[in-house]
């Protein structure tokens, strides 16, 4: 393996456009060499606005091109599967777009696949990578706020265009998918647990048929509460705050911070306040970073897909409640 991935992206989706593409073109260890789209044309406009060396006009082409060593999926959440299962046939490490699928069972065919196949495989969850939540983590186990009681967190924001596929309940859209899974991912990472129930009620479209606004509850092993709720027709917010005994921790921008703004996390100890900055980061481009020296080293990721598994279990146990 070179010391720099060719990456191949698997569609022309906005997320791929504006974060995911420039983060690979950034970053030290890759670079992006062919797009796909359905349409030759479409595909080849996109290769042209981001400066991409070759664009196919089929999905297949770019899977069983020689000089792709990656590929990256950011396609509807209901072609997860079927697309990430052909790249592991196709022996190609994949990092596929969150939510992994439209479901768990799905979720787990394509980590057998890619476990069949012994092919590298990645959710992109690009926010775990961003060095804030660990200094949220070390001040936990440090002792900073004491015994862990609760997490609040919301992932919020108006969506204005109704063909938008975040609407559309055939492609496996819904806030909980698009954003609250954030939510339900960063409770299960700073527990390190998983819950041992959890409740949701939502708001699901007269038009739409999703859940355009959803609030969750998560019940932990070691008696954590979880409380978060999502949303495609708020007003945008992404935070979160962990309570303990002794204190309390906020992040207000903890999804998706912009990557050219320093961050804060917020700690309350008793009366005494401490603000840590954070320094501007890509948290998209250590994410292919990440990922691409998985490949070059031959090791792991650094987080495993069968957590995408357990992410969605909990999302689909919400989302029986409300459908």
């Amino acid at each position: 393996m070179t010391d720099k991935i060719r990456w191949g992206i698997l569609s022309t989706a906005n997320i791929g456009r504006k974060k995911v593409i420039p983060a690979i073109q950034a970053s030290n260890n890759g670079e992006v060499v062919a797009v796909a789209s359905r349409s030759l044309d479409s595909a080849k406009a996109f290769a042209d606005e981001l400066g991409i060396p070759t664009a196919y006009g089929s999905y297949e082409e770019l899977i069983n091109a020689p000089d792709i060593d990656a590929i990256y999926i950011p396609l509807p959440n209901n072609m997860h599967a079927e697309w990430s299962i052909k790249c592991a046939e196709a022996g190609k490490p994949t990092l596929c777009e969150k939510p992994f699928a439209s479901d768990a069972d799905e979720a787990q065919t394509i980590v057998d696949a890619f476990e069949k196949h012994s092919v590298l495989l990645a959710e992109a969850f690009m926010y775990r990578f961003h060095p804030q939540h660990a200094k949220v983590k070390e001040i936990i186990a440090e002792g900073g706020i004491g015994d862990l009681m609760s997490i609040t967190a919301v992932f919020t924001f108006r969506l204005t265009n109704e063909e938008n596929i975040r609407l559309s309940k055939d492609l496996a859209g819904g806030s909980l998918m698009d954003v609250g899974c954030y939510c339900v991912n960063a409770m299960r990472f700073i527990t390190g647990e998983e819950p041992e129930s959890v409740t949701a009620s939502a708001r699901i479209g007269d038009e739409t048929g999703v859940d355009e606004t959803l609030a969750g509850t998560l019940k932990f092993p070691f008696g954590v509460i979880g409380h978060f709720d999502s949303g495609l027709r708020s007003y945008r917010e992404h935070s979160y705050t962990i309570k303990g005994t002794l204190g309390k921790i906020t992040l207000p921008t903890s999804f998706v911070p912009n990557g050219d703004e320093d961050t804060i996390v917020q700690h309350w100890h008793g009366d005494d306040y401490t603000e840590y900055t954070i320094p501007a980061i890509d948290q998209y481009k250590l994410m292919v970073e990440d990922f691409a020296d998985a490949l070059i080293n031959d090791r792991a990721p650094r987080f495993l897909p069968s957590d995408a598994v357990s992410n969605m279990r909990v999302t689909d146990k919400m989302l029986a409640q409300v459908h």
